[in-house]
């Protein structure tokens, strides 16, 4: 039987949850490149609050799409980088990116039109 993505207990919904979410994305998209240490993510990610990037890395983490390595040195040093998983989602993290990019204009514009007529 298939399972209901619309029932909260879905397995599918759970994971939809996890990869759709703003700062999943941004995230992964700034993985990318290499390891970051969790500063480095903190300064390319504006807007992301300590408590959300912490919980968001530790929900990636949990899902196997990131990989948090500890070095016992002092400071202690910790890096974040995509699992070969979360290295997967990046076509799909470009392709939304590329989506919000080409269609901003539009989406404004009817926003725009919704306010108008929301106020009248």
């Amino acid at each position: 039987m298939e399972a209901d993505v619309y029932a909260k207990n879905c397995p599918s919904r759970q994971l939809l949850d996890r990869i759709g979410d703003a700062w999943s994305v941004l995230i992964v998209g700034v993985l990318k490149d290499g390891p970051l240490r969790y500063t480095e993510l903190a300064q390319r990610i504006p807007g992301v609050s300590p408590k959300m990037l912490t919980q968001t890395l530790r929900g990636l983490e949990r899902d196997g799409l990131v990989t948090r390595t500890v070095y016992a040195v002092v400071p202690p040093r910790v890096d974040y980088t995509l699992t070969t998983m979360g290295r997967s989602l990046l076509g799909l993290c470009e392709a939304l990116k590329d989506w919000a990019e080409d269609n901003i204009a539009d989406v404004v514009e009817a926003r725009d039109a919704y306010d108008a007529r929301s106020v009248a």
